[in-house]
Order: C-alpha cells, then structure tokens, then sequence
C-alpha cells in the first residue's frame, strides 16, 4: 500500500517538476536573451532582471514565498502543496540553467532579425512546460494563488483577474523593452495558450456521436458488428410525441466519422445526429491506462 502511494506521488511530481524544467528552460534560453516578456510573477521576475539585473531564479523565489504562504493559510488542501512544489523547482532549474548559461554549457538563442522565430519556439517551450505542470495539478505560482485567493474571497473570475495582472505586468514593460517586442511577446503568448489547451485536453482527440432515433437498437447492431464499436443505448422519452425510445451514444476516433454517419442515415434517413469533440479518450480500442 505504501509502495503504491508513492509511485501514484511520483507519477504527479515527476511530471510537475518536468514541465517546470521546460519553463525555466524557455524563459533563460528564448525569452531573456531577446528581451521579450511574460506574464504573472513570472513577468516581473523577468522586468526586475531588466531593470536591476537581479537574478530570476532569486526574485521568483522572494515573490512567491509571501504568496504561498498566503494561499496556504486561505485556501489550504494538496493544490497548495503541488504550488509550492512547482514554484521550489521552478526556482531550482531557473538557477541550474542560470549556472549552465554562466558557465558556457548553453549558449542562449539571440536573434537580431527573425525574433517571430524565437517568440514561436518560446511559445512552444513555455506551453509545454505550463501544459504539463497545470495537466498534473500543480501551478507555478504567483498570479495563480492571488486570483484564487481574490476567487474564494469575491467570487471573482480567475481568468479575469490573471488578464488583468498580465496587461499591467506587460504594460510595464514597455519603459525597459520595444513596442515591438511586446507584440512578438503576445504571439509568444498566443502559442503557449495552445499549447497548454493540446497537452491539457490531450493529444488524442475524437468525436463522440449522439444519435437520436425510433431505429436506434438496429443502428447500434451495426455499428458493433461492422466497426467493432462499443454503442450505449439510453431509454429516452420524446418531450412532443411522449413516446419511448432510445438514444444511440458511441466514441469514434475521427477517422470513423463518415463511416459511423453513413450507417445510421443507411437505417434511419431522419436520424438527429448530435457529434461532439472529446478528448484524452481512455478505454478499449482507444488509449489504456
């Protein structure tokens, strides 16, 4: 019992701890060497090291401390715990990277003229990174404790209030870096939102067919003997006609589509057919556990 709550904590923290690598390692190697930003915490983090110099892995640490410990007396439970691991190794591997770039073992991406190709890969890296930390449960800190805590105490919109820290915190900065890079910084930012939505939602992606019908047992005969899908029917009853009848649910990847809708119109040429994305589809014929 006890070897298997550790592998189940060593399955989130390992994951929480890598994707804060790849954070650090986007924000060291693309975005500081060509002066663009980021928002939260992290953002001024970065604008403290325009500004003074100072070191980012130092001032994410002195930042968040206050924070965390703030969020651990008002909000409390084990997110709280996966924060302070996320904004700990955050910390970690801003420094590591730090050492690395000092030391000459990484040579930073510069550019002078194709900075769309730095903000594209930088917002691949910190997607990827901020996708695997918030798929696992953790966070990496900052803007993220303060509109839960401005959530709980207000009923405030996460979303909104982390906007609003990122308009002010890039608004900033426009008094140390180019209008221009603000708007490379905001293409960077485009792309890591998609990234993030890829790897939370999953790589895997299929549709999800609803099919409403008085034929709906023939239609699931069908699809289970010809694509060797599993149909769930649900016992329904009409809100017009009042009448009792079933609806047809299965899970398709999207490369069955056409096949699953020519079926059903084959039977029932009136079928309502409803068809959903799903993701991250667990399950025989998809992906196993």
């Amino acid at each position: 019992m006890r070897t298997f709550k550790l592998t189940s904590y060593l399955r989130t923290i390992l994951p929480i701890m890598l994707g804060t690598a790849i954070y650090a390692f986007g924000l060291l190697y693309f975005i500081i060497p060509n002066q663009l930003m980021e928002g939260g915490v992290t953002g001024v983090t970065i604008l403290l090291n325009y500004a003074f110099g100072i070191s980012p892995s130092i001032s994410n640490l002195v930042l968040n401390i206050p924070l965390f410990l703030l969020g651990w007396k008002i909000l409390g439970g084990r997110s709280i715990v996966y924060t302070g691991l996320g904004i700990a190794s955050l910390s970690f591997f801003l420094w590591m990277f730090e050492s690395m770039i000092r030391t000459g073992w990484i040579n930073p991406f510069t550019t002078q003229n194709d900075y769309i190709l730095a903000s594209l890969y930088a917002g691949v890296t910190l997607g990827a990174g901020l996708g695997l930390v918030f798929r696992f449960g953790g966070t990496t800190g900052g803007s993220d404790i303060i509109a839960r805590i401005l959530g709980r105490k207000y009923g405030w919109s996460m979303g909104q209030v982390i906007l609003s820290l990122d308009v002010i915190i890039i608004g900033l900065s426009l008094f140390y870096i180019r209008e221009e890079n603000i708007l490379y910084t905001l293409v960077a930012v485009f792309i890591a939102s998609k990234v993030i939505d890829f790897i939370q939602e999953g790589a895997y992606s299929a549709r999800a067919f609803t099919i409403i019908s008085d034929f709906a047992p023939e239609i699931a005969d069908i699809i289970t003997k010809e694509m060797e899908r599993g149909v769930t029917l649900i016992p329904a009853v009409g809100a017009y006609s009042k009448q009792a009848k079933h609806v047809a649910y299965c899970v398709v990847s999207r490369q069955e589509m056409r096949r699953l809708r020519t079926i059903a119109k084959s039977v029932d040429p009136r079928a309502f057919i409803i068809i959903s994305d799903v993701h991250d589809v667990h399950g025989e014929g998809f992906k196993e556990d």
